[in-house]
């Protein structure tokens, strides 16, 4: 009888089918309130998958649901992104114009310096290699003279 809670004691000797005869007019009884009792909701245990567990749903988040998306058409570009675009084409274009004619510049001095360390490297080897010989100059011309004259007839004369 003591496994009773405090409040069913009073009806644990009355006999069976036998009216309740309670010993005071009132005896207040505490009041089990649902308002009072904290909201429980069955999740999966996550320790064992096969059974449930009771939690205090007011401890459980709740996932905050997406905003809504907006799909209104947008432009092909943004229009700041085309004002940008389009100074950029124009700059461009005009940097081009200089641009060309600087590296055109740029491209003759440096291909002019690259022939000419090369075409006085070469002499320089030409010079070391024929130190100590003997220079012979050999000049030989020939001059050829044509002259074509109306119809058909040429004139050749060749003079040493």
């Amino acid at each position: 009888m003591s496994a009773l809670p405090e409040r069913y004691r009073p009806y644990a000797n009355q006999a069976a089918g036998q009216p309740h005869q309670p010993t005071a007019i009132y005896q207040p009884q505490p009041v089990d309130r649902y308002e009072e009792r904290p909201p429980i909701a069955w999740v999966t245990d996550p320790y064992n998958p096969g059974r449930s567990v009771a939690v205090d749903a007011r401890l459980i988040q709740r996932a905050e649901p997406a905003p809504p998306r907006d799909l209104s058409p947008q432009p092909l570009l943004d229009p700041l992104a085309q004002r940008w675009l389009g100074a950029g084409v124009g700059v461009g274009a005009a940097g081009a114009g200089v641009g060309w004619g600087l590296g055109q510049l740029a491209a003759g001095i440096a291909l002019m310096g690259t022939a000419g360390v090369a075409i006085l490297a070469g002499l320089l080897l030409a010079a070391a290699s024929m130190r100590g010989r003997s220079i012979t100059n050999i000049h030989n011309e020939a001059h050829t003279h044509v002259t074509q004259k109306w119809l058909g007839r040429t004139n050749v004369t060749n003079q040493q």
